[in-house]
């Protein structure tokens, strides 16, 4: 159970470093990772697509 509880713990510790580095290359980059309110949702589609509508 110890050992259980250890490898929880570092799963928790990569995920919240995973999450730092995602942040810091959205922040280093300017890029905006998240969405507002209201925001419209880009859909990017190949130009040759065939259309099925």
């Amino acid at each position: 159970m110890k050992r259980l509880a250890i490898w929880v713990f570092y799963g928790v510790g990569a995920l919240a470093i995973a999450y730092l580095a995602l942040y810091a290359y959205a922040m280093f980059t300017g890029r905006d990772l998240h969405l507002e309110p209201g925001d419209p949702i880009h859909i990017f589609r190949k130009p040759d697509a065939p259309s099925y509508s």
